[in-house]
């Protein structure tokens, strides 16, 4: 019925930063410059991972796959977005922009159950050290990982299964810098609201399940910091916990803004320095918050320039 009455939509347009031609240069430098800094930071990160046998610890193995989600979700969306600064249409086929959210949904979700497993990491460590090889073995860790990813690929593949649902012959002028799953329910024919229903059902559980075991490994290290006698020791953990704290924060505060909300098909302007955040500014600051300040990285590092003199 809608074949007869509507022209399909098969292709959509990326109206990204459009609204500022006059800047398209300047972004173009700056969001390119942030892409080669990103990759250069997690890749460089996942092979000195990979390389040092010091660094084949369940805290390196969790740190070198978050290094490498922050390069897939990098991939996933930036070099779209460049292209578009300077292309005359920005289109994107149906297919394409499903594939585009397909891996970013993998690789986000994936990423929140990694961080949650970060935390319980880094809270044995800290609250139970001496059980720490016990509690958190490698086989633990490889598990959490490879269960992170299963759900990450399960999730997204609900999402996107049920997008076939839906038909588009209205506008096609998709309103975000890359294809996200809610301005595609807004341009929908066809009522969504079945897939808003599955999208926060799914999402809603697993944010707050990971955000929990997030807050709570973070309580208990907070404790056990203030029970700590040494000034420099307090002051040195709590500095660490901070900032691995405030990624975390940008990160699933950027998540929570987008898709856990009432009115999920409001018109989504609000919505692009959320995902800017999380898409391209958290994995960007990873690689620094989580390595550079780390001294076994920065001592490795050190040999490896050494050795290269």
């Amino acid at each position: 019925m809608l074949e007869g009455n509507h022209t399909m939509k098969h292709e959509f347009i990326l109206t990204g930063f459009t609204k500022h031609p006059e800047m398209k240069g300047l972004l173009f430098a700056v969001f390119f410059f942030i892409y080669l800094i990103t990759m250069i930071g997690n890749m460089g990160l996942v092979i000195l991972i990979c390389t040092e046998r010091s660094l084949h610890t369940p805290m390196y193995i969790f740190l070198g796959n978050l290094a490498f989600i922050d390069s897939c979700c990098a991939c996933a969306i930036t070099p779209k977005m460049l292209e578009n600064f300077f292309s005359e249409d920005r289109i994107i086929s149906l297919y394409e922009c499903m594939a585009q959210f397909y891996f970013l949904s993998t690789v986000e979700t994936a990423d929140c159950f990694l961080l949650s497993a970060m935390a319980y990491d880094r809270y044995v460590a800290i609250c139970n050290p001496l059980q720490y090889h016990t509690m958190m073995s490698k086989k633990l860790c490889l598990q959490m990982i490879t269960g992170a990813f299963i759900v990450g690929n399960l999730h997204s593949m609900v999402h996107v299964g049920l997008l076939f649902r839906l038909a588009f012959c209205g506008s096609n002028q998709i309103n975000h810098f890359y294809c996200d799953i809610l301005p595609l329910y807004r341009l929908s024919c066809v009522d969504p609201y079945v897939n808003e229903l599955v999208l926060l059902v799914f999402s809603a559980p697993i944010q707050v399940f990971t955000i929990s075991c997030v807050l709570i490994s973070y309580l208990f290290i907070v404790y056990t910091i203030f029970q700590m006698k040494s000034k420099e020791g307090r002051i040195k953990a709590f500095s660490t916990c901070a900032s691995h704290f405030l990624s975390v924060s940008l990160f699933y505060g950027s998540l929570f803004f987008i898709y856990i909300k009432p009115n999920l098909l409001e018109e989504g302007d609000k919505d692009m320095p959320a995902a800017i955040l999380f898409t391209i500014v958290v994995p960007l600051l990873n690689p620094f918050i989580y390595s550079l300040r780390n001294k076994e990285v920065k001592n490795v590092l050190q040999k490896i320039l050494q050795k290269n003199k």
